[in-house]
């Protein structure tokens, strides 16, 4: 910090989970095994995914960016909760900050992008099975993938313009493992009103309206599932079921954390959603995708035996 007319703040003491300071070790040892497990799982399905041609259909190829967007904000948050964790608390200036939160909101834009697209394309393949190849061709393939990157980082950049402006001359402790939106914005002592309208209004635009959608596309689903054999029914509810169980956990804690009132909630709670929402989720979705899809699944078992066999 430096005076002159006022204090300037040009970092920020992250406090991280001070209240469970007994519980230290078990909590870095536990992030430093989802972390490193959460980089491999996704690294191993971008690899799957690019060098095999049998998974370059649109499903296949928008579950590769869903794991690159995991890898982000993996990598983005987990090596400074690690060194916050280890030490207690640990400092960051004042740009890292505003740099985390930039690729924190990005990825998490990215994922829900992500998401709408992949449950579009469920819902072609299973409601519009004839027009499905038509419709989901090479073109409108690439044309989703880059608004979902161009909609990550271009939504966020927006806000990100407007808290670039704030001035931080009071308090600079953050009681958190990393630099999220409203604790940073508690601390500016400028007004922040313009920011948290933004945001309010990105959280409306992107969030819930695709969570709106993301439930209409399903609801189709549904309707067009009832409808056909027990046999076809089954390999439909099988095929959607991985990115259900996704869409629920990823909006579940986003909804809750960034929709709902947030003085309902205690702030070890809402540390636990966040550490869910970018600890957790990250490592589930390659998880849950692996065990629930058979071609990735023999996939990997080949590849191992084969790295076994040669060795």
């Amino acid at each position: 910090m430096h005076k002159d007319n006022h204090t300037t703040v040009t970092e920020f003491i992250l406090l991280g989970f001070h209240n469970l300071h007994n519980f230290q070790i078990v909590i870095f040892l536990l992030l430093t095994i989802m972390f490193t497990a959460t980089i491999a799982a996704n690294v191993l399905i971008i690899a799957i995914v690019t060098a095999n041609h049998q998974f370059q259909s649109p499903m296949y190829i928008f579950l590769s960016h869903l794991s690159l967007s995991d890898i982000i904000i993996s990598a983005n948050i987990a090596p400074k909760a690690l060194q916050v964790i280890l030490l207690g608390k640990s400092t960051i200036p004042l740009g890292d900050c505003i740099t985390q939160l930039y690729f924190f909101g990005a990825s998490a834009i990215l994922e829900c992008c992500l998401l709408s697209v992949m449950s579009y394309d469920r819902y072609l393949a299973i409601c519009k099975p004839l027009h499905y190849t038509t419709i989901m061709n090479i073109i409108l393939l690439r044309y989703l993938i880059v608004w979902c990157w161009l909609a990550g980082f271009i939504f966020t950049w927006i806000i990100q313009i407007f808290i670039i402006r704030l001035n931080f001359c009071g308090p600079n402790i953050i009681d958190h493992f990393f630099c999220d939106l409203v604790p940073l914005l508690e601390l500016s002592c400028s007004d922040t009103s313009i920011v948290q309208i933004e945001a309010s209004i990105t959280a409306m635009v992107i969030s819930l309206f695709q969570l709106f959608f993301v439930m209409a596309t399903y609801i189709c689903i549904f309707n067009s599932i009832l409808k056909t054999s027990t046999t076809r029914r089954q390999k439909a509810f099988s095929t959607c079921s991985s990115h259900l169980a996704v869409v629920c956990t990823y909006y579940g804690t986003i909804v809750i954390i960034y929709v709902s009132p947030s003085k309902g909630h205690s702030l070890n709670f809402n540390k636990a959603l966040s550490f869910l929402n970018t600890a957790v989720t990250p490592l589930f979705n390659p998880i849950v995708y692996t065990l629930r899809n058979k071609e990735i699944r023999e996939t990997i078992i080949n590849v191992l035996r084969s790295k076994i066999t040669a060795i």
